[in-house]
C-alpha cells in the first residue's frame, strides 16, 4: 500500500520571498498625524512569541525585525514614539545554544523534496546565540518566547541555571535583569508610557498542538503542579493577568489589551484533512473483512456485559470505503479496555487486544494536526508493507485534537478572554479583539491593497511554516489591528502601514 497518503503542498510564485518592509511615508505638515491622549514616547511591549516575533519554529533576528511591536514602534515615530530595543538573536540561523550544545532548533525554509514536493525543512547551519551570554538592557520588546501567563510573574523564570531542567525560560535567561527576576517587574520598571499586552495563547496552546495530551487543571489553583501542555485554570490566568495589567498601568501608563484566538483556527490544525487515507475499493474490502469481528462481535459483547454503552461502541466502530477515509487512532480519552479484551469471553492475544484497547476511527469534527502529514500513510517497518499508520497501524493521540478536547480549549479561551476584555474596560485601556480578526482570515481570509490574506498553509500569506506564528505579513496585519484600537481608543490619527509591503515564506534560495 505504498503511497498511500500523498500529501503536496501547492507553492504560488508569487509572495513566497521576504521583502524589507517599507512603511507609510511621513507626512511633515506638522500635526497631521497625533497620538491624541496616549503617550508613546516609551512603548513596553510584553507577551510570548508573538511579541517576540517567532516564526518558522524559531527564534531569529528577521522574524524580530517584523515583529508586530517593532512595525508599531516604527508608526509610533510619527506621533512623538521613541527608541524602540529588542534582544536580537546572534543570526537568522534561529537556534540556541546552551555552553555551547544547541538547544533548540533552526528555523524552518521552504525547499523542495526528493519527492518534487515542496515543504517545510529545518535550515541547516551553526546557530551562534549562547543563553548564557547575557545581553545588557532594558529591552522595549519583552516578548518571551513559550511564556504562559503566570510564567510572566515567577521569579528565577530567567535564570540560566535552570534551562536544563527546564525550570526558567532560555529567551528570557538571555536578557533578564537578574537571575530571579519576573518578566513582568522587569517590564514595569522601565516606567512607560504605553504598552501592549498579549498573553494567554500558550496557556491553551501546548495542550492543542500535543493533541490534548496534557491535562485541564480547571479547579487546580496551583500552577507549580502544571504539566508543560496542561490548560491553565481560568482563575489563576484572571489573578495573574489582573497583577500584570495593575503593574503596568501603576505609574499612570496607557495600553492595550489583545485577546486570545482561537487556536484551532490556524493552520496547524486546519491542513491535513481528517479523511486523508485514499483506499480503492478491495483494499476497503478487506480491512472490512479483517473488522468484522470487532464490529459485529466484540463491540456488542461489550455492551452486553455493560463494560460500554452503545454510544460508546458506535463510536468505537472501524468501516471503510472506497475514496477518502478516516485514519483509525487510539483515544486516550477512551477507557483502555486491553486487559478486559485479553480476559474471558474475548481472551483476545496481546497484541491484538492492545491494538483494540483505546482504538477508534478519526472523526469529521476532529482535527489532525500538521505534523501528523510526516507519518500518516507511511509503513514504518520496511519489512511488513502492510503495515500503515492511520489503516492497520493506529495514528497516535497526539496527532489528532478530538471534538471533546477542542471544547476545553474553547472553555479555558472563552474565559480567558473575558476577563481581558473586562479589565480593558476597568482600565479604559484600548482592547483589541484578535479572535474575531483570525476568524475572518480564516474563513475567506481579509483583503488588503495587494490581494488577499488568509490563513492557507505556505500560500495564505497569513502563517508562516511552522503553521502557528505569522510571517512578516501576518504581523503586519496584526500591527495594524493593534493601532486601529489606539486610534479609536485614544482619538490618535497614527499611520497604519501597506502590509502588502512586507514578506511571507522565505525559502533556502532567501
Amino acid at each position: 500500500m505504498k503511497n498511500i497518503l500523498k500529501y503536496t503542498f501547492v507553492v504560488l510564485a508569487v509572495g513566497l520571498t521576504s521583502c524589507d518592509p517599507e512603511f507609510d511615508s511621513p507626512v511633515t505638515d506638522e500635526g497631521f498625524y497625533s497620538s491624541g491622549t496616549a503617550n508613546l514616547s516609551k512603548y513596553v511591549a510584553v507577551g510570548n512569541s508573538l511579541t517576540a516575533g517567532y516564526a518558522d519554529g524559531a527564534l531569529y533576528i528577521t522574524g524580530q525585525e517584523n515583529s508586530y511591536p517593532n512595525i508599531m514602534a516604527e508608526q509610533f515615530a510619527f506621533v512623538g514614539g521613541g527608541e524602540f530595543s529588542q534582544p536580537l538573536m546572534n543570526d537568522n540561523v534561529g537556534g540556541l545554544l546552551y555552553n555551547g550544545a544547541q538547544l533548540t532548533e533552526n528555523r524552518f525554509v521552504l525547499a523542495v523534496g526528493s519527492d518534487g514536493s515542496p515543504g517545510p525543512v529545518r535550515l541547516e547551519g551553526n546557530p551562534t546565540t549562547e543563553i548564557t551570554n547575557k545581553l545588557s538592557g532594558p529591552f522595549n520588546n519583552m516578548g518571551v518566547p513559550g511564556a504562559k501567563s503566570f510564567h510572566l510573574v515567577a521569579p528565577g523564570y530567567g535564570n540560566a541555571a535552570g534551562v536544563p531542567v527546564g525550570a526558567s525560560n532560555p529567551y528570557f535567561a538571555r536578557f533578564s535583569t537578574t537571575e530571579n527576576a519576573t518578566v513582568i517587574a522587569d517590564a514595569a520598571s522601565q516606567n512607560a508610557t504605553f504598552f501592549s499586552l498579549w498573553i494567554g495563547n500558550n496557556d491553551i496552546l501546548s495542550y492543542a498542538t500535543s493533541g490534548g495530551s496534557g491535562i485541564d487543571q480547571t479547579g487546580n489553583l496551583d500552577p507549580s503542579t502544571y504539566g508543560g501542555n496542561d490548560i491553565t485554570d481560568p482563575n489563576v490566568f484572571a489573578s495573574v493577568y489582573s497583577q500584570q495589567v495593575d503593574a503596568l498601568t501603576a505609574g499612570g501608563a496607557k495600553g492595550v489589551l489583545i485577546n486570545i484566538p482561537e487556536v484551532t483556527s490556524i493552520p496547524y490544525f486546519t491542513t491535513v484533512p481528517t479523511n486523508a487515507i485514499p483506499l480503492d475499493a478491495a483494499t476497503a474490502a478487506a480491512l472490512n473483512a479483517q473488522f468484522a469481528a470487532y464490529n459485529s462481535q466484540i463491540l456488542p459483547g461489550l455492551v452486553a456485559n455493560s463494560v460500554i454503552s452503545a454510544e460508546e461502541a458506535a463510536l468505537r466502530m472501524i468501516s471503510f470505503s472506497a475514496g477518502q477515509n478516516y485514519p483509525i487512532m487510539t483515544d486516550d480519552d477512551l477507557t483502555d479496555l486491553t486487559a478486559i479484551l485479553q480476559g474471558p469471553p474475548f481472551n483476545l492475544p496481546a497484541p491484538l487486544a492492545t491494538l483494540l484497547g483505546q482504538l477508534r476511527q478519526v472523526k469529521a469534527n476532529d482535527l489532525v494536526v500538521l505534523t501528523a502529514s510526516s507519518v500518516l500513510g507511511s509503513t514504518p517497518d520496511p519489512s511488513n508493507p502492510q503495515g500503515v499508520i492511520g489503516v492497520s497501524i493506529p495514528l497516535s493521540d497526539q496527532y489528532v485534537l478530538a471534538v471533546s478536547e477542542q471544547e476545553r480549549i474553547t472553555a479555558a479561551s472563552t474565559a480567558y478572554n473575558a476577563t481581558i476584555e473586562a479589565l480593558a474596560a476597568a482600565k479604559g485601556l484600548a482592547y483589541v479583539d484578535a479572535k474575531t480578526a483570525l476568524a475572518r482570515v480564516a474563513n475567506g481570509g481579509v483583503s488588503f491593497e495587494g490581494g488577499v490574506l488568509s490563513s492557507q498553509f505556505v500560500t495564505g500569506g497569513a502563517f508562516s511554516l511552522d503553521g502557528v506564528h505569522p510571517t512578516p505579513r501576518g504581523y503586519a496585519y496584526t500591527a495594524n489591528l493593534i493601532i486601529q484600537a489606539i486610534n479609536q481608543t485614544y482619538d490618535a490619527t497614527i499611520p497604519m502601514v501597506h502590509i502588502g509591503n512586507y514578506g511571507t515564506i522565505m525559502t533556502t534560495n532567501n
